[in-house]
C-alpha cells in the first residue's frame, strides 16, 4: 500500500475506489478527493492506495483489516472513506455514503452485493464518527434505513470537473468512438435502476429525424439485469479523456433513472452546454433544479416527447443550455474539497 503523507497525517484517505480502472460517480468522488484534498492541505492529508488488484471485491479484506492498522501506525486521527464503506474496526471513520439504494431496492443488484451491503452499510453508518452524503434526498434515505439521526448527516454535493465545457474536443470523441451521425447521449452503468430499457421509444422517435441514441457506461458484476436495450447504441465504458468531448457533441442528454443519489452526469452535460432531460425521481430534481426537463421515468412516451423537444425546439434547447450552464457553474470539485476539508476540521476537533 502506498501512503503519501507527512510524518503524521491528520487524515488518511481511503483510495480503494479511486484506484479502479473505470470511474462511476462514486469512483469519481474518490478520485477527486484523493487528488484535491492533499493539494489543498498537503500537511494534513495522506492517501492510502491498495495493493495492485485490490481495488474491487478482492480489496474488501484490505479495507477491513489492513487499512485501519496502517491508519493507526501512521498516527492518523481520521480515516476518510469516500465510497460508501469503511473499516468497522476504526473509531475515527468519516464516511461518504452516496445513497442507500442497495437497502431500499436490493432487487436491483446481485444477491451477494445486496447481502454484503445489507450487513455492512448500517453498521458503517452507525459506527462512523461522521457521515457525509451528497444530497438531501440521500440524507433522508440513509437516516430511514440505518437509524442514524438525519441532523447528524452532513450534505456536501459533488462537483463538475473543469474539463466539461462546450469547447471540449467533440470531433476527437466522435472520431475515436465512430460516431458519424447526430446523437443524444445517456451516461450510466447498465442496471435496472438506470432504467435504460424505457428509452426504446425515444430511440425510435429520434431515428425518424436521423439522430441516434447512444449509451456510455459499463456493466459490472453487481448490476442486476438491464432489460431490453434494443435501438440504443451501446458504447460500453468510455475512457475518461474522451468523456468531455462525448458530452459536448451531443444534441441532448437523457437520464431516466428510477433512483439517483445525486446525478452527476446531468451536471456534466449541463456544463458541456447540452440540454438535459432527467427523471423526476430520487435526487435528480434537487440536483437539476429548473435547468432540466423532468419527466416520469415509467412513461416512455413522455420521455421521448421531452427529448425531441430538447433536440428540435430551438427555443427550448436554448433555454435549457443557458439554464444548465448557470446551474452547473454552482458546482465544482474544488468547492466540494473545501467543504469536505471544513467538515473534517470540525470532526477532528471533536476527537
Amino acid at each position: 500500500m502506498r501512503v503519501r503523507c507527512r510524518a503524521v497525517p491528520e487524515v488518511l484517505i481511503n483510495a480503494r475506489a479511486a484506484a479502479r480502472r473505470q470511474l462511476s460517480g462514486v469512483e469519481r468522488w474518490a478520485a477527486e478527493l484523493a487528488a484535491r484534498l492533499p493539494a489543498l492541505a498537503p500537511d494534513r492529508y495522506a492517501v492510502a492506495w491498495p495493493p495492485r488488484g485490490m481495488a474491487y471485491q478482492a480489496g474488501q479484506a484490505w479495507e477491513q483489516l489492513v487499512l485501519p492498522a496502517r491508519a493507526r501506525r501512521a498516527g492518523a486521527r481520521l480515516l476518510l472513506n469516500p465510497a460508501n464503506l469503511a473499516p468497522l474496526r476504526f473509531d475515527g471513520n468519516v464516511v461518504v455514503i452516496h445513497d442507500a439504494v442497495s437497502l431500499t431496492h436490493p432487487e436491483w443488484f446481485s444477491g451477494p452485493y445486496a447481502a454484503w451491503h445489507r450487513r455492512m452499510l448500517p453498521a458503517v453508518a452507525r459506527r462512523a464518527r461522521l457521515v457525509l452524503t451528497v444530497s438531501a434526498f440521500s440524507r433522508d434515505e440513509i437516516a430511514a434505513t440505518t437509524g442514524v439521526d438525519p441532523a447528524g448527516i452532513v450534505v456536501v454535493p459533488g462537483g463538475v470537473d473543469e474539463r466539461f465545457t462546450p469547447d471540449a474536443d467533440a470531433a476527437g470523441a466522435r472520431s475515436a468512438l465512430g460516431l458519424d451521425r447526430p446523437y443524444v447521449l445517456t451516461v450510466a452503468g447498465e442496471g435496472a435502476r438506470k432504467n435504460q430499457a424505457v428509452l426504446g421509444a425515444t430511440a425510435r422517435a429520434l431515428a425518424e429525424h436521423g439522430i441516434e441514441l447512444v449509451a456510455a457506461g459499463s456493466r459490472r458484476a453487481h448490476h442486476g439485469p438491464a432489460g431490453d436495450l434494443a435501438g440504443i447504441r451501446r458504447l460500453g465504458y468510455v475512457p475518461d479523456p474522451l468523456l468531455p468531448g462525448l458530452y459536448a457533441g451531443a444534441r441532448a442528454f437523457v437520464l431516466p433513472s428510477l433512483h439517483e443519489g445525486f446525478g452527476l452526469p446531468c451536471l456534466e452535460a449541463m456544463a458541456a452546454g447540452v440540454p438535459v432531460v432527467a427523471s423526476d425521481r430520487g435526487a435528480l430534481p434537487e440536483t437539476c433544479g429548473e435547468a432540466a426537463l423532468l419527466v416520469e421515468p415509467r412513461r416512455p412516451d413522455l420521455i421521448a416527447e421531452a427529448v425531441l423537444a430538447a433536440c428540435l425546439d430551438e427555443a427550448e434547447a436554448g433555454r435549457l443550455r443557458a439554464a444548465g450552464r448557470a446551474r452547473a457553474a454552482r458546482f465544482s470539485w474544488d468547492a466540494t474539497a473545501r467543504a469536505v476539508d471544513a467538515v473534517l476540521t470540525g470532526a477532528d476537533r471533536r476527537v
